[in-house]
C-alpha cells in the first residue's frame, strides 16, 4: 500500500496518535510519502520513519501515485489538501485530529480498525463536488477553486455591501447584506450553515446560496442545480472588499467581475464500512439526543 500524509500542524496531544499511526502503517510495511513542509514537524515532534518521500506539489503526488491521502487534522486541513490533490483522483481519508469535524471523519481510536478496513478493502468512495471562480481580473492564481465555499464580504467598516447576482446570465437578486456565500454540498455544514443555510447531502447535485445578515428580511437561502453559473457584481460604501475560496482569502474592488460554477473534477472520500452521511450528521449534531433537563 502506497500512502500520502498531509498535515498542517501537531499539538502535544496528537503526538501518541499519529506515532502510533505511522508505526501501524511502517509495520504493515507500506510505502510512505509525505507533504514537505509537514514531514519537519513530524521529524521534530513525533520521529518518522526510516525511508520516505517528499511531495512538494502535485506533480511530484501524480508520480508517487499512492493508494491513500491521509490528512491528519480537522476540516480545515482536508481543505488544504485539496489544494495538492487536485484533479489527482486519489481517495483522501480524514482523520479528526481536531474538534468537530464533517469531513474528517475517522476519529482518533478508530484508526487501528481503519487501517484494518482498508488493508480488507472494506470500503467505498463517495465523490465531492468542488466549485472553481472565474474572474476578469487575477484572483487566487492557480488554486481557484474550493471543496467548501466561496464568499464575498465586507471589509473595516459596518456598511453593509450590494452584491447583484445573476444567474446563467438572468439577473436573480440584489443582496444588500453584509455578505454572500455560496456552498458545495459538501460545505453546507460549514459557514452557510452558521448563516441559516441548510445542510445537503453530498449526491444532491446542488449549490446553495446563502446571505450573511441580509437587510432584507424575505431573503432566504435558496439551493439551485449545480450545473448553473452565478456571477456577481458587487457596490458598497468602501473601495474594497473580501473575496474567499474556503480558508483563502483576497481583497477585489468593484472592478472585479466573478462567477462561480461546478468544477470539473471531483474529490473522492474514504467512506469505511457503517459509516454514512446521515450517520455523521447524528453523532456530530446530536441528533435523536433528547438534551433536556428535568428537574
Amino acid at each position: 500500500m502506497k500512502v500520502f500524509i498531509f498535515g498542517r500542524t501537531i499539538n502535544d496531544e496528537q503526538v501518541s496518535t499519529i506515532r502510533g499511526l505511522l508505526k501501524t502503517l511502517q509495520r504493515e510495511g507500506a510505502q510512505v510519502a509525505v507533504y514537505y513542509p509537514y514531514s519537519d514537524l513530524l521529524a521534530a515532534k513525533v520521529g518518522f520513519l526510516d525511508d520516505y518521500d517528499l511531495i512538494r506539489s502535485t506533480d511530484q503526488l501524480r508520480m508517487f501515485g499512492p493508494d491513500f491521502a491521509f490528512t491528519l487534522g480537522g476540516d480545515g486541513t482536508m481543505l488544504s489538501a485539496a489544494l495538492i490533490i487536485k484533479d489527482t483522483g486519489i481517495p483522501v481519508i480524514g482523520i479528526n485530529l481536531g474538534r468537530l469535524g464533517f469531513l474528517a471523519s475517522i476519529e482518533q481510536k478508530h484508526i487501528d480498525r481503519a487501517l484494518t478496513e482498508l488493508k480488507h478493502k472494506r470500503y467505498s468512495l463517495e465523490s465531492r463536488s468542488l466549485i472553481s471562480l472565474d474572474s476578469n481580473l487575477p484572483l487566487f492564481e492557480d488554486a481557484n477553486f474550493a471543496l467548501n465555499d466561496f464568499t464575498i464580504l465586507k471589509r473595516d467598516n459596518s456598511s453593509m455591501i450590494i452584491i447583484h447576482t445573476y444567474l446563467n446570465g438572468e439577473f436573480l437578486n440584489s443582496y444588500w447584506a453584509d455578505g454572500l456565500i455560496v456552498s458545495t454540498p459538501t460545505g453546507s455544514t460549514g459557514y452557510s450553515l452558521s448563516c441559516g443555510g441548510p445542510i445537503v447531502f453530498p449526491e444532491s447535485r446542488s449549490l446553495v446560496i446563502t446571505p450573511v445578515a441580509p437587510h432584507n428580511l424575505n431573503v432566504r437561502p435558496i439551493i439551485i442545480p449545480d450545473d448553473s453559473t452565478i456571477s456577481f457584481k458587487v457596490e458598497g460604501r468602501t473601495d474594497n472588499f473580501l473575496c474567499t475560496l474556503d480558508s483563502r482569502s483576497e481583497i477585489i474592488t468593484d472592478a472585479y467581475e466573478l462567477s462561480i460554477r461546478k468544477c470539473d473534477f471531483l474529490l473522492s472520500l474514504v467512506r469505511l464500512e457503517g459509516m454514512s452521511f446521515s450517520r455523521t450528521m447524528r453523532s456530530k449534531l446530536l441528533w435523536g439526543h433528547d438534551m433536556r433537563k428535568f428537574s
